[in-house]
């Protein structure tokens, strides 16, 4: 198995469709010339952004967390640019760009230091040869204090690993629950 490089996100972007929309190379300034998290290809790794749309955690019902019967009233829907997550608290959003897995590679998402830096971490999150889809992100607020998280800018980084052999039974094979999902994507049992 290997770390595949920007050269190879980039034939297999252009060619198989692995990422739509595809950003060739690290973008670091709004169009408008202001700063932001840089996104697109890098060295050995791909950083993605997050949608515009947000569900921040609450305990307003003081419902149980049950990853079985997860209760969607647990969550505040929120459409911006910035979102801001509540302190130890937590939010998901979605990648603006839609991926698709070659059969033979599985990738691994990583959050990006910057946010890392600010106690904001994202949870470490594999996608399976042949997943297919937006990935859902989640952000934790680790901090005493409010935190940022800005749309259409770089929130994570993939990393793609590339095997010698095709694996025997894939994502898609197995009819995997999260399969083609769009948008943010709450638990299914």
């Amino acid at each position: 198995m290997s770390i595949k490089s920007d050269r190879w996100i980039r034939r297999m972007a252009e060619t198989e469709g692995m990422i739509e929309p595809f950003e060739s190379a690290q973008v670091r300034q709004a169009e408008n010339g202001d700063r932001q998290i840089s996104y697109g290809t890098s060295s050995y790794g791909y950083d993605v952004r997050c949608a515009a749309d947000f569900k921040i955690f609450t305990n307003i019902n003081s419902a149980v967390v049950d990853p079985k019967n997860f209760c969607e009233s647990s969550f505040v829907n929120f459409n911006g640019d910035v979102c801001i997550i509540p302190p130890n608290s937590f939010a998901l959003a979605h990648t603006v760009e839609y991926f698709r897995i070659p059969r033979n590679v599985l990738t691994i998402c990583l959050g990006k230091s910057t946010y890392a830096r600010c106690g904001i971490i994202v949870n470490v999150t594999p996608l399976e040869p042949e997943w297919e889809g937006h990935v859902t992100l989640e952000f934790s607020n680790t901090t005493p204090l409010p935190a940022r998280i800005y749309a259409n800018e770089g929130v994570a980084q993939f990393l793609f690993f590339e095997s010698d052999e095709e694996c025997e039974t894939s994502y898609r094979d197995r009819s995997g629950k999260y399969q083609g999902q769009t948008g943010v994507t709450l638990p299914k049992a």
